[in-house]
């Protein structure tokens, strides 16, 4: 009888071993709250990839298993997330959103061996005092995003005033410096710096100081929601000082807020990977689903494409072996052939200057 039930043991374990195949990973970012917009953009880019890498095979035969983790953009939630990723057993985590997530939580990576790949983190602190080499990213930076926008502003706005405001975070407030220092060194003189507190629903007070300064142009380091309350309150006190932001903006979401006061809205992003060849049957198959391609949904699918192929090359999910194989590797994703330099940083085409025009972005002309 002993032998019998050990026979069947064994035999039961086999039946189940393409369970045991199953390798974790995981997404995360703003799931919920103000920022949900660009968590639903991740989720769709990431659930789209395993469910494509699957269908080809798999990694080295085994199925993706994928896990979503919500930070709501919050750094102790994110770090909530990375430790629950890493007692569920997750090998690879693309994500976080907000660099204010992906910094804190990326320490929790490195001490776990997780492959970390934001798609959306510009911060420069992100990969400049990574806390291990497993710590990637698939977009660009918030000095390389300044550069372009710093040098616009002056090439485009001479003859205007040029206020800078931030949310006080670390993209937002990154982002509005990097800005304002290269339109200085450049020879630009600003003509307000000032922070403003996210969430908030009323920015009419700091409207009313823009309008008394006589501000041409609004530079509005942060995100979507309170750049477009803050455009439509312009409009709203007869202000055509021109908004002026960055990737922050890539969400239809920036209309629903605006409606026609934010046409003219500017802003800085990567080149769209949705006008890439490679992305095309990607872009068909989400969008007959219903599913968002805008934004950071390519983004986060080049990620798990690139860990995959690394993995692939590796023969293995192993950390050290991944992330050799990420170092020296070039990948074919949705956002065309991409490498990784050895800070982490993706060696991709910059950024281009985008124009919202009828409820809709592209590139500005």
């Amino acid at each position: 009888m002993k032998n019998v039930l050990l026979a069947g043991a064994a035999l039961g374990l086999l039946m189940a071993g393409p369970a045991w195949a199953d390798i974790k990973i995981g997404v995360a970012g703003p799931m919920t709250g103000q920022y949900a917009a660009f968590g639903a953009q991740m989720q769709a880019g990431a659930e789209q990839a395993v469910a494509d890498i699957n269908e080809a095979g798999g990694v080295n035969g085994e199925k993706l298993v994928l896990s979503v983790g919500d930070d709501a953009c919050d750094p102790k939630q994110a770090v909530a997330v990375a430790n629950k990723a890493a007692g569920d057993g997750v090998v690879f985590m693309a994500g976080h959103f907000c660099s204010g997530s992906s910094i804190p939580a990326s320490a929790v990576y490195a001490e776990e061996h997780i492959v970390q790949i934001s798609p959306a983190s510009t911060n420069p602190d992100f990969t400049d005092k990574r806390p291990g080499p497993g710590v990637f990213r698939t977009c660009g930076r918030d000095d390389q995003q300044g550069e372009v926008a710093g040098k616009f502003l002056l090439d485009h706005f001479k003859d205007k005033k040029v206020a800078f405001v931030h949310d006080k975070t670390a993209y937002g407030k990154g982002l509005a410096d990097a800005t304002m220092a290269v339109y200085e060194k450049l020879g630009g003189k600003p003509a307000m710096y000032e922070a403003y507190t996210a969430g908030e629903k009323d920015y009419s007070a700091l409207v009313t100081k823009l309008k008394g300064e006589g501000i041409g142009v609004l530079y509005v380091g942060g995100y979507h929601t309170e750049a477009g309350i803050m455009a439509r309150q312009m409009r709203e006190q007869g202000m055509n000082t021109v908004l002026v932001s960055g990737d922050a903006l890539v969400t239809d979401e920036y209309w629903a807020i605006t409606g026609a006061a934010g046409e003219g809205t500017l802003m800085t992003f990567s080149p769209d990977p949705r006008k890439n060849p490679e992305a095309a049957p990607v872009v068909e198959k989400m969008t007959k689903a219903g599913k968002p391609t805008e934004g950071y949904s390519l983004y986060t699918y080049a990620s798990i494409q690139a860990w995959a192929q690394a993995a692939t090359t590796a023969k293995s999910t192993d950390f050290d072996a991944v992330v050799k194989a990420l170092d020296d590797g070039k990948f074919k994703t949705v956002l065309g052939e991409l490498e990784f330099n050895d800070k982490g940083d993706v060696t991709l085409p910059g950024y281009v200057v985008y124009e919202w025009k009828d409820g809709k972005y592209d590139y500005l002309k």
